[in-house]
C-alpha cells in the first residue's frame, strides 16, 4: 500500500467529529503521514492506537498504546488553511479530510474558500463530511499502486501561458 500524505481540518463545531472519525481509522491513518491546523492536530494527537502484541497471549505492558502521529501547522485563521494550500500545489498532500461548519461564516472565509478550490484543481481526494471521508478511505484505489492522480492538463497550460500586451 502506498503512504499518503493526508491533511486533516475542522472548523470548532466539528473538530469533535472528526476526532470520533479519526479513532475509528487511528490504524489505518497511522499508516500515513498526517498533517493537521492547530487545534484540530493538538486533539487528534491524544488519540491513542491500541498496540497488538506479535506472540499470541502476550501482553506488551509498556506499549498497550501509541499516540496517532500528526504534524501540527499553524491555526487554520493564522495560515494553517494556507500552509496546506500550499503543500496541496506543490504536490505534497493526497487527500484532505475537511470538515466544515457551515452553518456559520468563518472569519477566514476566503481561505477555507481557496483551499477547497485548490483541492478540486490538483485533483486530490477531496472530503468535506463524514460519509465523504468513509467512501475515500474504503476506496480499493487508494491501495492500488498502479493508481496515481491525474494533474489536470489546464494547469500545465496555464503555467506556460504567454502574457498578452
Amino acid at each position: 500500500m502506498k503512504k499518503l500524505n493526508i491533511a486533516l481540518v475542522a472548523h470548532d463545531a466539528r473538530k469533535q467529529e472528526l476526532v470520533e472519525w479519526c479513532t475509528h481509522n487511528a490504524e489505518w491513518l497511522n499508516k500515513h503521514k498526517l498533517y493537521g491546523t492547530g487545534t484540530t492536530a493538538k486533539l487528534l494527537n491524544q488519540i491513542m492506537i491500541p498496540i497488538t502484541c506479535t506472540d499470541p497471549g502476550q501482553v506488551c505492558p509498556d506499549c498497550l498504546a501509541l499516540p496517532l502521529s500528526v504534524k501540527p501547522l499553524l491555526s487554520g485563521p493564522l495560515g494553517g488553511d494556507q500552509q496546506i494550500g500550499a503543500m496541496i500545489a506543490q504536490g505534497e498532500i493526497d487527500m484532505l479530510i475537511f470538515f466544515c461548519d457551515n452553518l456559520i461564516t468563518q472569519g477566514h472565509q476566503q481561505d477555507v474558500g481557496a483551499l477547497s478550490r485548490l483541492a478540486s484543481l490538483y485533483n486530490i481526494a477531496f472530503a468535506t463530511n463524514r460519509t465523504t471521508a468513509d467512501l475515500i478511505v474504503t476506496s480499493p484505489l487508494l491501495v492500488d499502486n498502479s493508481y496515481t492522480r491525474v494533474i489536470p492538463p489546464v494547469i500545465e497550460r496555464y503555467r506556460n501561458r504567454f502574457a498578452v500586451s
